[in-house]
């Protein structure tokens, strides 16, 4: 499902105004009919409910308006409470307006805190909310806040007509205060900020519905982001011939783990496996090489020298770069540490495999200390698979600017360094070289636990070895990660441990694979 940012959803509809020639009236009558027909399907009837529509300036009050009138004419007890005065109502909105004062349905003006004593928002059984729509871009305060932390303050069902106020819909960020809503009503294409958090949780169930805008108008407007579902990772899943062999899904290399974190190690190479990746190795220090090998029976190892820590170091480059001849991908990182040795063999093989290699964990940390090595020129493409801390390292940022910025940050990172980025998180961005982002939207908060990442390279690293392009391995990887998880999260919240996410990818892969 394809995501418009603000602007882009401005031009879609003056392409459909302007250049098609559907008046932004009929629009909005669509708009507010659709939202109807959606609450009505989520809530019941609702003749004889006391509905309250609060409407501010701009389209998104036009809407309400209509949501209004379609409303009184199902039988509920309408009224509206516009944040302003009539004469800032312009356009398509003060059409509609008209057509509410002509039916006398009640309006009260709703202009400065005087206006909210005795407003009770508990009296109604449903509040609409059209204050603001998409494009929102400054913070919500004075009497606009007062508003919204009444509307969150009810007990009873709130709708959002396009878009939760207070929310920006390119990023999903809160604008000092955002409506919490059960339902958003979106129209035509949905937008990045009904899926990038924090919007994600204020949104409630989401329904993107059709007002008339030509799938054409839509087609054309160069959308470059997308949500990933059921629909969109499905697409990259193939059905295997019957005369298929091992050789068939590749042979993928990994470099990682050391003393202590073997388990990283362990886990990539089992998210591989689970991925249906044909062959497994990975490089081990011999020091380590026993435990690999008795948690391992499917994967083979490349014994080596390794550091102290029992990392690859610098003295098994050679012996490294032979063993990725013939390899179709390379994943590089879980649990390797940081040590001088571990850091000069991360920069050369960044620089020197010539398959696509995947890139995570402490090797991401030591890319971040020599960032030098990502401006150079590389063989083949390169996949970044940074958590938000990581991610700040990287980019010398904070966090928390990560976290407020997910989706610009991925984007201009991919396409600085020419390289494909996974930033992990709730609601996974993938991004890449070419500007086009994906959103996530499988997942849940019990994958907060260990060793969910090392699993999540590995099924990316094996999807690579089976010939998905980097594109396509990340996006149908990352869904997989997500929705494994939640078919465990249906028997519990939280306790799931990442090996178990693995061993549930078959399962998930095959449901994908029903519903083409």
């Amino acid at each position: 499902m394809k995501l418009a940012r603000a602007e882009q959803m401005r031009q879609i509809d003056r392409t459909a105004i302007d250049d098609i020639g559907i008046p932004g009236s009929v629009l909005m009558e669509n708009a507010g009919q659709q939202t109807v027909h959606c609450l009505c399907r989520y809530f019941g009837e609702v003749k004889g409910k006391k509905i309250a529509v609060f409407a501010g300036p701009g389209n998104n009050g036009g809407d309400g308006f209509v949501v209004a009138r379609h409303l009184q004419q199902l039988g509920a007890q309408v009224r509206v409470f516009l944040l302003v005065g009539t004469d800032r109502i312009k356009g398509d909105a003060a059409i509609h307006f008209r057509i509410i004062s002509n039916l006398h349905i009640a309006v009260n003006f709703l202009l400065g805190p005087d206006d909210l004593q005795g407003l009770e928002p508990d009296s109604f059984d449903l509040i609409i909310d059209a204050l603001f729509g998409t494009g929102l871009q400054r913070q919500i305060e004075g009497h606009y806040a007062r508003v919204i932390e009444m509307i969150n303050r009810a007990s009873c069902p709130v709708v959002a007509v396009d878009m939760p106020s207070g929310l920006d819909s390119d990023t999903g960020a809160v604008c000092g205060v955002a409506v919490k809503a059960d339902l958003t009503v979106t129209f035509g294409v949905a937008k990045p900020g009904h899926f990038v958090f924090p919007g994600r949780e204020m949104v409630g169930e989401l329904e993107v519905v059709d007002i008339g805008i030509p799938s054409q108008v839509v087609a054309e407007a160069g959308l470059t982001c997308e949500v990933l579902d059921r629909e969109s990772a499905g697409q990259f899943v193939a059905r295997r011939p019957a005369n298929s062999h091992k050789g068939t899904y590749g042979h993928l290399l990994v470099v990682a783990g050391s003393i202590g974190k073997t388990g990283a190690a362990i886990l990539c190479c089992q998210g591989a496996l689970r991925s249906g990746a044909g062959l497994v190795s990975l490089c081990a220090a011999r020091a380590l090489n026993a435990i690999f090998e008795s948690a391992l029976h499917e994967a083979m190892t490349i014994p080596m020298t390794g550091s102290d820590d029992g990392a690859p170091s610098i003295k098994d480059v050679e012996l490294i770069l032979a063993a990725l001849e013939g390899k179709q991908a390379a994943v590089v990182g879980p649990g390797l540490g940081t040590a001088d040795e571990t850091a000069e063999l991360v920069k050369r093989i960044y620089q020197q495999a010539d398959m696509t290699l995947l890139v995570d964990a402490d090797a991401i940390n030591i890319l971040a200390v020599e960032k030098s090595a990502l401006t150079r020129a590389v063989k083949a493409p390169r996949i970044l698979t940074p958590h938000p801390g990581e991610m700040a390292r990287l980019l010398g940022k904070s966090s928390l600017f990560i976290q407020q910025n997910r989706l610009e940050t991925a984007r201009q990172f991919a396409e600085q360094h020419n390289v494909y980025l996974v930033l992990k998180g709730a609601g996974t961005i993938v991004a890449a070289p070419d500007g086009n982002l994906a959103v996530n939207a499988s997942g849940n908060p019990g994958m907060a636990a260990g060793g969910m990442g090392d699993v999540l390279s590995g099924i990316i690293g094996g999807l690579l070895a089976q010939g998905l392009e980097p594109w396509s391995a990340c996006c149908l990887g990352v869904y997989v990660h997500g929705l494994a998880a939640d078919r465990l999260a249906e028997k519990g919240p939280c306790g799931y441990l990442a090996g178990e996410v693995a061993e549930r990818v078959p399962s998930v892969i095959n449901e994908l694979l029903t519903v083409k």
